[in-house]
């Protein structure tokens, strides 16, 4: 019962706009924004997003639950198949599934597959997914399931609606202090969402713009199944972006939160620390 409330803890957290964080990234050759060509750089802005058809991704979370002293007890991994390009704008998720390991180390359990997720489809975007009713069809308790239709919206959000406005090595902030309701869930504060565009690379043999974001000390609030937590968000990560379609060809999401649990029945609360990271990239290239 604790365990898997804490799961339901890690889950909370960003997808309405939040979160993210760095891992290396083989095989990616960034150019030098120091370079003396890099001072007449700029992103091509007033073009939409080129879609010519289906184009399918993989986003694989993990999660890790840990204790005050940061000693990992349980990890569980989420992957999904997300496809965007479908007629009237629509996008659809298959394939989804999660598994379990216990401690920092054991391998993960056998995949369990998420039926109400599959053939799950929508029109993005954040108006939509953040309505009361929109996960009607998802269990009370599919927290991090709903994570995965939040995020995949935040990093085409942010990849591909700023280019109008970043400059090369310049900060731009997004979001300053928005509140998020998350239906079913809790609320999360937005504290101060940064962008900022740090070079050109090549990712899938497309030019790319290269994007940071980050957003740090976001207050949040999760009540689920007589689970309360209070505590922050801190979440950040990177975004390859096509300059000549706007696609995304790569992202890495990362984000901790940091607070006080306090279980159905307990007298006092206990600190919890859970760090969860992801990688989205597409599996066929348009």
């Amino acid at each position: 019962m604790q365990i898997r409330t804490v799961f339901l803890v890690a889950a909370t957290f960003l997808g309405a706009c939040a979160v993210l964080w760095v891992t290396p990234i083989v095989g990616a050759q960034t150019l030098s924004a120091r370079s003396t060509s890099a001072e007449g750089w700029v992103l091509p802005a007033g073009t939409a997003v080129k879609d010519s058809g289906p184009r399918t991704y993989r986003f694989v979370v993990d999660y890790n639950n840990a204790n005050g002293r940061g000693e990992i007890f349980q990890r569980q991994r989420f992957t999904g198949e997300y496809t965007r390009g479908l007629p009237s704008g629509e996008v659809m998720w298959k394939n989804v599934t999660a598994a379990t390991a216990n401690g920092p180390t054991e391998p993960f359990g056998p995949a369990q597959k998420r039926d109400f997720m599959e053939g799950f489809r929508y029109r993005n975007g954040f108006d939509e997914t953040m309505k009361p009713e929109f996960f009607k069809s998802f269990p009370p308790t599919a927290v991090m399931e709903r994570n995965l239709v939040w995020d995949t919206g935040m990093i085409e959000l942010f990849g591909q609606n700023y280019f109008d406005h970043l400059k090369l090595n310049e900060p731009y902030q997004i979001l300053s202090n928005q509140d998020i309701n998350m239906p079913g869930v809790g609320t999360f504060r937005n504290h101060d969402v940064v962008l900022r565009w740090v070079g050109r690379s090549r990712r899938n043999g497309e030019d790319c713009a290269l994007i940071d974001y980050e957003a740090f000390l976001n207050p949040v609030e999760i009540a689920v199944g007589g689970m309360t937590l209070k505590g922050r968000s801190d979440y950040w990560g990177e975004i390859w972006v096509s300059l000549a379609t706007r696609q995304i060809e790569y992202g890495t999401l990362n984000e901790m939160v940091v607070g006080e649990m306090k279980l159905a029945g307990q007298d006092a609360p206990q600190i919890i620390n859970v760090f969860r990271n992801g990688t989205f990239e597409p599996v066929a290239t348009k």
